[in-house]
């Protein structure tokens, strides 16, 4: 059985209609006396004049059923998507997402990750853990200006109820090796 067109001699051979046409003008296969394909002879001539090493291995049906089968995308990604496109205003659907809104937050992702590595090129951006290290530090300096001090009454009133003898403003506390045994002494 011969084929009229170098469509369907492509469609029988499994090869593209532009390698038809090709192998048809560098005289690997020939057409028949009435300008059809002789289905037989070109197979032939197609095997003859093809290298094995360079060809791609069929595909199996299971190939093909496994690359029909998409993979299962985690909530988590799709809840990702969703957000950024709320952020961005664009409709989000409650069902499925579709390809473009994939798309979409993949491009204002994209976008919103140049923005910020700009910004850390040009040192508007600081780092996280430097900034919270400063501030510590800042906070540690400024604790003892924060220290009021409580009035005689109420800090004698503290003392007593943490169990402390309320001290004695007029005295003034010497280091032991001075005193000797005793822990304070009048001026």
């Amino acid at each position: 059985m011969g084929a009229t067109s170098n469509r369907e001699l492509a469609r029988q051979l499994g090869v593209s209609e532009t390698a038809v046409r090709r192998a048809e003008k560098a005289g690997r296969i020939r057409r028949e006396a009435d300008g059809a394909w002789d289905l037989a002879t070109v197979k032939a001539a197609w095997a003859s004049n093809t290298d094995q090493a360079q060809q791609r291995p069929p595909r199996s049906s299971e190939a093909t059923d496994r690359l029909r089968t998409m993979k299962p995308v985690p909530e988590a990604a799709v809840g990702a998507v969703r957000e950024t496109l709320r952020e961005h205003g664009e409709p989000v659907s409650a069902g499925g997402m579709t390809f473009m809104q994939a798309r979409t937050a993949n491009e204002v992702l994209k976008a919103q990750e140049r923005r910020v590595r700009l910004q850390r090129m040009k040192g508007e951006l600081v780092d996280r853990a430097k900034a919270v290290a400063q501030v510590f530090k800042l906070a540690r300096g400024e604790l003892p200006a924060w220290r009021l001090p409580l009035p005689a009454v109420r800090r004698g009133v503290l003392q007593a109820a943490h169990g402390r003898a309320p001290r004695d403003p007029d005295r003034q506390r010497l280091p032991a090796r001075l005193l000797g045994e005793g822990a304070g002494a009048t001026q």
